[in-house]
């Protein structure tokens, strides 16, 4: 796919492969319509651009996330506050989420499906329908996650989707835009090619920008997307590996596993539950000592210096205990079993 790209001269963004990665990926998430962009970040930001998010609104978001998660508020000078996740799911926190509703009136609400986690989407859209606030779906991390056997990005207004290079499916960098609304996905196409009229050539009504993915990255994301369900149960294995060998030792909790929910554990999670931040990290030097790499959970939000720190006890205590461990496709059960000897040796 990739020489057939290059070959056929559709090496800038734009072209026939960007249409079909479109097209399939919609057709897996079942869902009517998704825009292949540059990166993930773009793919959020767009999303708020799309609900009407603008100077002054307030937008909810978990404090337990990666950074960009928050960051695309900030581009539309919108207001982030930041909730609390749930301790067994690591997801907001439905509670924290409708006083936040309530107390805040905000315009959007991001929810992030966290390491392959998906969000509570029931009790999400519920409450957001009452209140009416659009949800967006961060899916950068749970490509094929479902609830009830119904995939994540196409549960809320618009969802999103992260092809950077240590996702589940890559296009080295890239990002996706999903919706099932077709007003909006008129609205991405638009915007994402600098908002230039599809009438009157270089001319433009608003302003737009350059998120369009590369043929070259598409057909990439096809030969990727061709191969998510053996990368998927692969990634299940690797996991069933970790739990056999640490789920029954104390003071070790391994990703959630909820009900109706597929987590697709783009991580490995570990929360070393008896032990403090200093301790955490002692432990991830000794491992990489040991030729094993890890790493820790994001940091708050919330705690970071562009942000306004809020109460999020439950975050902050995850965030200080957590590492992911080596999940790679090529890993082997050998290595796994070698990894879990070496840090129930350190605890």
């Amino acid at each position: 796919l990739m020489k057939d790209a290059f070959y056929s001269n559709w090496i800038a963004p734009l072209g026939p492969h960007v249409d079909a990665f479109e097209q399939e990926m919609a057709g897996y998430l079942g869902i009517s319509h998704a825009v292949a962009l540059t990166t993930g970040t773009a793919a959020l930001h767009l999303a708020l651009k799309l609900v009407g998010v603008k100077d002054g609104d307030t937008v909810l978001c978990p404090s337990l996330t990666f950074s960009a998660s928050a960051n695309v508020i900030l581009y539309e000078n919108a207001i982030p506050v930041f909730l609390d996740v749930h301790p067994e799911s690591w997801t907001l926190n439905a509670e924290a989420l409708e006083i936040a509703i309530k107390k805040y009136q905000p315009k959007a609400l991001i929810a992030v499906d966290l390491y392959g986690q998906s969000a509570d989407y029931n009790t999400i859209l519920e409450l957001c329908e009452v209140y009416d606030v659009a949800v967006i779906e961060d899916a950068a991390e749970a490509h094929g996650a479902d609830i009830n056997g119904k995939k994540v990005g196409g549960l809320g207004d618009a969802g999103i989707f992260s092809l950077y290079g240590n996702k589940i499916i890559t296009s080295g960098e890239g990002g996706i835009i999903t919706t099932n609304n077709h007003a909006l996905y008129e609205k991405m196409k638009y915007l994402r090619d600098q908002s230039m009229s599809l009438e009157k050539r270089y001319w433009h009504t608003e302003i737009g920008f350059n998120y369009r993915m590369t043929n070259l990255q598409a057909a990439l994301a096809v030969a990727q997307l061709e191969r998510i369900d053996e990368m998927l149960d692969k990634r299940i294995e690797i996991f069933s590996w970790y739990h056999k060998y640490l789920n029954n030792i104390n003071g070790i909790k391994l990703n959630p596993k909820s009900e109706n929910y597929k987590n697709v554990y783009w991580m490995i999670c570990v929360e070393l539950l008896n032990l403090s931040e200093i301790e955490r990290d002692n432990i991830m030097v000794t491992l990489n000592d040991k030729h094993i790499d890890s790493r820790p959970y994001f940091y708050p939000i919330s705690e970071m210096p562009m942000y306004t720190t809020v109460n999020a006890p439950v975050t902050k205590l995850i965030s200080e205990r957590g590492i992911n461990l080596p999940c790679y496709f090529d890993i082997t059960k050998e290595q796994v079993v070698y990894i879990c000897k070496e840090l129930k040796k350190l605890l």
